[in-house]
């Protein structure tokens, strides 16, 4: 059975089963968190409280939005990860080839084509479940709309296709992020969308 945490008073108070939270004087702005929960949130941002205490649920527009240098060390992990990768299949590859002519070329063919692989998984990780490729998920970011809401494919390729002008700028089109409030790149701007974390870290 789930069981809720609520800030009462500035204090968190001993975890509730559902039935309990009727007899709280709970608000749309008390603090709420489950066990499975990274954090806290207001009542108002969770559907299934809202519905049982009879409040109104208010969609909340992001708040906390990822500084370049996250997003940075995202993009590192995710390439680390695309290489490592690699790396497995062409060994594979390579232990089967005699002429060492020919391992040279099927490894050089292979790195050339790392960032082909890198779009293509962008577009498809941004555009799940997940809002984000596996750098994303470590660092806690994912990529929204410009109101919170999930990506479609075709926004997540317009993104990704759009960083080609972002670095076509001599990479102004990045540098935009640091002085745009939400710190949106270029592509971002082009694609209506925000690199967002849940809370401050």
């Amino acid at each position: 059975m789930k069981r809720y945490i609520v800030v009462i008073n500035g204090k968190p108070s001993a975890p509730y089963v559902l039935e309990d939270l009727k007899t709280l004087n709970i608000k749309a702005g008390t603090f709420v968190k489950t066990e499975e929960m990274d954090d806290y949130k207001e009542v108002h941002e969770i559907p299934e409280l809202c519905n049982y205490l009879g409040l109104k649920h208010q969609k909340t527009l992001p708040q906390y939005f990822a500084g370049l240098d996250v997003r940075l060390l995202a993009v590192i992990i995710d390439y680390f990860i695309i290489f490592a990768i690699y790396c497995v299949i062409a060994l594979i590859i390579v232990l089967f080839l005699e002429e060492r002519e020919l391992k040279i070329k099927v490894s050089l063919a292979g790195l050339a084509i790392i960032p082909i692989v890198k779009l293509v998984y962008s577009i498809i990780m941004e555009a799940s479940a997940r809002q984000g490729t596996w750098g994303k998920v470590l660092m806690g970011l994912r990529i929204c709309d410009e109101q919170g809401n999930p990506i479609s494919f075709a926004r997540a390729l317009a993104r990704n296709l759009s960083k080609i002008i972002s670095t076509g700028t001599l990479g102004l089109g990045y540098l935009m992020g640091f002085f745009n409030k939400k710190q949106q790149c270029l592509h971002d701007l082009i694609a209506g969308t925000l690199v967002v974390k849940d809370r401050l870290i």
